[in-house]
């Protein structure tokens, strides 16, 4: 059941099923306007890209996109409290039933889509109310708003969903961020905007407020909604728009008579106009047409007002009920943002434009709103967004640390594995491990692709840029980057817990070769130095499941031959990850990642150059001209 309470008590956490910029920003808009620290939609499933970027005030701020469910982190997934599902109406079922079976910690969240098939509303009612009975107020689980839903709002703590408008002056005008004692409800998204605008206009304040949805079979009903008032103790009034057609009504009424709802209502019930047509039209929502006489709005206002509920004839007696509000809120002004505390005070209409606001004697109240609204509607994004480095008051900061003071206090290696990971480093092992593996990249000799390629390209006259270029053009999956395609390797068959034997099996019948084993030098007799030191290094660590499962397939492979060995590219995959893993406390699914773009090949580029440029040097020192082959050393295939 809706529990607004339980929602205002503590931070909310959103999802959003799609990508609808404009209903997204103004959900950052509001968090921060409202005082928040940061956006409180913390995920987007949609396809075509890894972020969203949006804006958090002025500044850019980029939402992650997962392609499914499925790759969401655990931590994410325990995180997110609310959901938003912007899909079509064909896949809203699909999507929900996933999104309540995926997420632990979900609360509840609105549909957006219109036309929903009304089996699809029916299923997923079932599906969070099962055995419920709406009549009695047994109702359990987790709520849901929609389809055809603007969503819910509670003032200062929450939006979700298009409701109260998607721009800032609109939400600055709706007063959306005072606490206040009236509940507003309506089915219509278009009618729930102005409700609040009415209400706020005449001085006093929303406690929440939510849209059920203009389609026929709302998930969350118009009774669940009293009863979610009727248990709110900031609620002290309740303003409903409702319409004809359908019986929700006589439900209410049910409730009141059993005093289960006891707080003061003031309603209207549009479409009187249909008792002048011969046969009942149908308006804009699915469920507004009265086909029986006590579908009425004649018959429902006059039940309503049966059992005391404020109940008008007309939008003007409705209007001048909503000014009769007895309560005038003491509305206290959040904390957080001072440019919300000022425009709310202006727009509350308690000072005046030409009063100076608090703590300054220069700017006025009125023209300091306008410059936050004004910056907000003119802002524009960023060419490029960036989290490696930054010019702030003139000095430079490197994954926000001031340039000067990493260098003369950090190691090389905490420098190079916090820009390649975009933070800083939380292990001291983290960084000397990636030091030794910088170590022992730099070289391994003139006879290597890459160092042939780039003194070849020296001794023809090229600059250093290109010799660089033509030696780093040649690292891929058969020079330099194995190590990439070994993480692969090590990281699934940890995460799938197989047996090294069947691995090996699976990828000889694939015709698949297990990077980061085998070497051309060394064997099991004589084995590669450098793969002892690193492996070595993993004894610091509580556990290491990746290096233990790529000895764990270094012991099958040796068995069929013995230079198929764990090989260095190999060694440092594995070590690496359980350095990862262990001492940043790095996901799978981050590790994951940074394996898609290619995170593990960088430590093998950056280091490598130095060798290429060492051997581009010597050849420069050494000038002996044009590199050319004889044809006794070009042999011809026929």
């Amino acid at each position: 059941m809706l529990n607004i309470q339980k929602i205002r008590s503590k931070k909310q956490s959103i999802i959003a099923l799609g990508s609808h910029i404009p209903i997204l920003q103004s959900i950052l808009d509001f968090d921060y306007l409202a005082g928040k620290e940061g956006p409180s939609v913390i995920a987007i499933i949609a396809s075509g890209r890894k972020n969203v970027r949006l804006f958090w005030g002025e500044k850019d701020v980029l939402i992650p996109v997962y392609p499914t469910l499925a790759h969401l982190p655990a931590s994410v997934k325990n995180e997110i409290t609310l959901f938003l599902n912007l899909t079509s109406g064909r896949r809203v079922l699909s999507s929900t039933v996933e999104l309540l079976d995926s997420l632990p910690n979900l609360l509840g969240g609105a549909l957006f889509a219109e036309n929903v098939p009304e089996k699809h509303s029916i299923e997923i009612f079932n599906k969070i109310k099962p055995g419920s009975r709406i009549k009695s107020g047994m109702t359990s689980g987790q709520f849901i708003v929609g389809p055809a839903s603007v969503g819910l709002m509670i003032p200062g703590h929450l939006k979700l969903g298009a409701i109260a408008g998607t721009d800032a002056e609109q939400l600055m005008d709706s007063h959306v961020f005072e606490p206040g004692s009236v509940a507003v409800f309506s089915s219509s998204g278009g009618m729930t905007g102005e409700l609040i605008r009415l209400v706020t206009t005449v001085q006093k304040r929303i406690s929440f407020s939510l849209s059920f949805g203009g389609d026929r079979f709302p998930i969350l009903t118009p009774v669940e909604a009293f009863l979610a008032a009727e248990h709110d103790p900031q609620t002290k009034h309740i303003v409903y728009f409702g319409e004809l057609g359908g019986y929700d009504e006589y439900e209410l009424v049910d409730l009141i008579k059993q005093k289960k709802v006891t707080k003061p209502i003031i309603t209207y019930i549009g479409g009187t106009i249909s008792a002048m047509f011969e046969k009942p039209p149908q308006f804009g929502h699915a469920k507004a047409m009265a086909s029986r006489g006590e579908e009425t709005a004649q018959a429902k206002t006059k039940a309503l007002k049966s059992v005391g509920v404020k109940a008008a004839q007309s939008f003007e007696e409705f209007i001048d009920f909503v000014k009769k509000i007895k309560i005038k809120d003491n509305i206290p002004l959040p904390d957080g943002n001072p440019h919300v505390k000022r425009a709310l005070r202006l727009l509350e209409g308690g000072l005046k434009n030409d009063l100076p606001y608090e703590g300054s004697t220069e700017r006025s109240e009125g023209r300091d709103v306008q410059k936050v609204l004004s910056k907000m509607q003119q802002r524009t994004h960023a060419l490029f967004m960036n989290s490696i480095s930054q010019d702030k008051d003139g000095s430079v900061e490197i994954v926000g640390e001031e340039m000067l003071s990493m260098a003369t206090k950090r190691s090389f290696g905490h420098i190079v594995g916090s820009m390649l990971l975009g933070r800083q480093l939380k292990s001291k092992d983290t960084a000397e491990f990636i030091e030794l593996i910088m170590k022992l990249l730099v070289d391994h000799g003139p006879y290597v692709s890459g160092a042939i390629n780039t003194m070849i390209a020296a001794r023809a006259g090229k600059d250093l840029v290109s010799s660089l270029a033509s030696g780093l053009l040649t690292i891929g999956p058969r020079f330099g980057g194995a190590i990439n395609q070994a993480a692969q390797h090590w990281l699934e068959g940890v995460a799938e817990s197989i047996d090294p034997d069947e691995y090996v099996e699976r990828s000889a019948k694939q015709n698949k070769r297990i990077s980061g084993i085998g070497h051309r030098k060394y064997r099991v007799d004589t084995p590669d130095p450098r793969v002892n030191v690193i492996l070595t290094f993993a004894k610091k660590l509580n556990k290491s499941p990746y290096t233990l499962f790529a000895k764990s397939i270094e012991a099958v492979t040796t068995a069929k031959k013995a230079n198929l060995i764990l090989n260095v590219d190999g060694a440092i995959a594995a070590v690496l990850l359980d350095v990862l893993s262990q001492k940043e406390k790095i996901s799978p699914e981050e590790l994951q990642e940074l394996i898609n773009i290619e995170f593990f090949n960088a430590l093998f580029v950056l280091s490598r150059s130095v060798g290429f440029t060492a051997h581009y040097l010597d050849q420069r020192r050494k000038d002996e001209g044009l590199f050319r082959l004889s044809p006794k050393e070009v042999g011809f295939a026929e």
